[in-house]
């Protein structure tokens, strides 16, 4: 057999507690075949004998079928924990300096448009809700928007020792290429540059200690997603998208690419998932407003009336269930599905986002909704 085919039959080796296998947590190092006789090298840093014994069966009881011996070592070659109970579940080797950082996670998206540095910004605050330290990293080097976003028109400081210092900002540490080039400067880089000023992010930035770096990554499949998944350990992607076949094409493009470089999926996020219209009828009897609905022409299902009179209709205006159509196939969860919002659309271009101008929106409430979802993965 090759090599190809036995790292197939091995992605049906479940890592235990998790939906994802452990050849995309890239567990798998090195496998020598020599003639009915396979060695796996297989990089498994847990104390829990139990989940240790698991695999290890799992993956004998799999390969005895094709080969008469199968020897498995167990080996340790992460600088730093990689257990999944401490939220490391990529196995990548971190070529950065980034030992005071826990957890880093990025977020993708396979197209532009599709709202990721919003849902990036609001899951760095959620998270900053919990108590958690939090950085916050724009990478997209062509277009960066987390500036505009987080109303952010300063330059950041440099220590003693050339160290960048980046903006702490609404409780988050906060670096982006738009505080460098200027957000109305048109940028034009050629890969190995921009591979370059990508390590600068970490190797030249004073990050300090974090529980969390969240990397708002540049659409698509390129040199930035390349290198980091080269050089850095990862806690995980989550994966944005829009409903509309087209986004999920692309989407589905770069979630095959992280699988390939075996960095997990922590999951999906369906934004823009239909146009949320709130409103309050008036003059009702509070009492009895559990038992009135609104019954709208084009809307399947009925409105339910919330005791003040409020309402909320969602309107799908793309094709919906997209985001869960990708979950399935990656099977990974679907964290959250984000509506259009005004709301959040003036909240963002007045450079404070949703979960701080409007911490009792509903449109709040998901984004911690979503990192509760995050955490749970992360922690499992």
């Amino acid at each position: 057999m090759k090599k190809s085919q036995i790292f197939e039959l091995l992605k049906s080796v479940k890592y235990p507690g998790f939906s994802r296998d452990i050849v995309s947590f890239g567990l798998i190092k090195e496998i020598k075949i020599n003639n009915d006789t396979i060695n796996i090298d297989l990089a498994l840093k847990t104390n829990n004998e139990e989940k240790k014994n698991e695999v290890v069966s799992s993956i004998k009881k799999i390969l005895t079928q094709n080969f008469k011996q199968v020897a498995i070592n167990i080996i340790d070659e992460s600088p730093q924990k990689s257990d999944v109970s401490q939220g490391g579940l990529s196995t990548q080797q971190n070529q950065f300096n980034l030992n005071n950082i826990k957890n880093i996670i990025a977020i993708a998206s396979g197209k532009g448009g599709v709202g990721k540095s919003t849902i990036a910004a609001n899951i760095a605050l959620a998270l900053k809700e919990n108590k958690y330290s939090v950085g916050l990293l724009d990478l997209d080097i062509y277009g960066p928007s987390l500036p505009i976003i987080l109303g952010i028109n300063k330059s950041p400081g440099m220590m003693e020792d050339r160290k960048i210092i980046p903006i702490e900002h609404y409780g988050l540490k906060i670096m982006s290429f738009g505080f460098i080039s200027g957000n109305d400067t048109p940028v034009i880089w050629r890969g190995p540059l921009v591979s370059r000023m990508t390590e600068q992010f970490f190797n030249d930035v004073h990050w300090g200690d974090l529980d969390y770096l969240i990397l708002d990554l540049p659409p698509g499949t390129g040199d930035i997603q390349l290198t980091l998944t080269q050089k850095l350990r990862m806690a995980g992607a989550i994966l944005v998208t829009t409903p509309q076949d087209i986004a999920l094409a692309d989407v589905q493009k770069g979630a095959d690419m992280f699988r390939k470089v075996h960095t997990p999926i922590i999951g999906v996020i369906e934004n823009m998932s239909s146009l949320q219209i709130n409103g309050v009828l008036e003059g009702l009897n509070q009492k009895n407003n559990n038992d009135v609905t609104l019954d709208i022409e084009g809307i399947d299902e009925k409105i339910n009336i919330n005791e003040d009179g409020s309402f909320s209709i969602p309107i799908n205006l793309f094709k919906s269930g997209g985001g869960l159509k990708e979950s399935k196939r990656l099977d990974v969860p679907l964290l959250g599905k984000i509506p259009i919002s005004i709301e959040m659309m003036h909240a963002t271009d007045k450079g404070e986002p949703i979960i701080l101008s409007q911490p009792n929106n509903s449109v709040s409430n998901l984004f911690r909704d979503l990192v509760k979802k995050i955490n749970t993965q992360l922690q499992n």
